[in-house]
């Protein structure tokens, strides 16, 4: 029964380590864990780099070594300390987990860790873990549903988009020809696209006077098509805030005297000097009472 107790309060106080950082030894682990993953992230990184990875291989090998079994402890940590493993074994950061850790073992037995790199990557998404960021994700839902109100809109614009550019790209064909390195339609349209965007890679250009006009032409359209995916995703954005803004009531409390303060959890305001709760959610105005 002792074994069992004692068993218990050691898988607690890890569970504590690592999942909880409002103490010292979660808030000491959770520094330590962002410094090796920040060091993991930077030694994939110089591994790409190939008069790095010539001089100093090993060294960066025995580094990744050591990242990775920190990694595996912790893993395996992770697993013991939860009472449901598989939970936490499918979920979105024990996936990331796992595949952040893997590479490593099956380069040693297969070879061709210079292909598993990318899954090396992933270990910067458990940043978002250890500062806790995914509490603040949420917010991204209003612009998540501004961009599906907006798709209609911007799928019509797009279409229209590529019709000019097949036009345009058609007459640039037939006005500049082989010899500008307008060799066929496609060719012409990709140039159309280039110049369009704005983004302008150089590779053809138009030579002839006429081709010269309506390629200026394109680029100053190009400014115009740019701001119009913005503007209509910007309007469905502010659609979406008057949506979701908490509608306070104009007189909250009749014939009182109202202050400033704003409620943490619905951010209303306008409540009673001496209120304590919000008056449109009911949240505690004052955390210290």
């Amino acid at each position: 029964m002792s074994n069992q107790n004692s068993k218990s309060t050691w898988r607690s106080r890890l569970h504590e380590i690592i999942y909880e950082a409002d103490t010292r030894a979660g808030k000491a682990f959770d520094v330590v864990l962002l410094i090796v993953i920040l060091l993991s992230i930077a030694f994939v990184m110089l591994e790409s780099i190939r008069s790095i990875d010539r001089a100093y291989g090993e060294v960066l090998n025995i580094a990744e070594w050591v990242v990775t079994i920190l990694f595996s402890l912790e893993y395996i940590a992770r697993i013991i300390t939860v009472r449901k493993p598989f939970k936490y074994i499918f979920s979105f950061y024990g996936i990331v987990d796992f595949l952040s850790t893997i590479p490593m073992y099956i380069s040693f037995f297969i070879g061709g860790g210079h292909a598993l790199v990318a899954f090396r990557a992933l270990r910067l998404l458990r940043v978002f873990r250890v500062l806790k960021l995914a509490r603040y994700l949420g917010a991204s839902d209003m612009l998540s549903s501004a961009l599906k109100a907006s798709r209609a809109k911007i799928s019509v614009f797009l279409f229209a988009v590529l019709i000019l550019s097949v036009i345009f790209g058609t007459l640039m064909y037939l006005i500049e020809g082989a010899e500008s390195g307008f060799t066929s339609i496609p060719i012409s349209v990709y140039w159309c696209i280039v110049t369009l965007t704005t983004v302008g890679f150089g590779d053809i250009a138009p030579v002839t006077p006429l081709g010269q006009l309506i390629a200026t032409f394109i680029m100053i359209m190009g400014y115009g098509i740019i701001a119009v995916p913005t503007g209509i995703v910007s309007a469905e954005y502010t659609s979406q805030v008057n949506k979701g803004a908490p509608k306070a009531p104009k007189k909250p409390y009749p014939n009182t005297h109202l202050n400033s303060q704003s409620c943490h959890n619905c951010h209303a305001d306008k409540h009673k000097d001496n209120a304590e709760f919000c008056y449109n959610c009911g949240y505690r105005l004052h955390h210290d009472v």
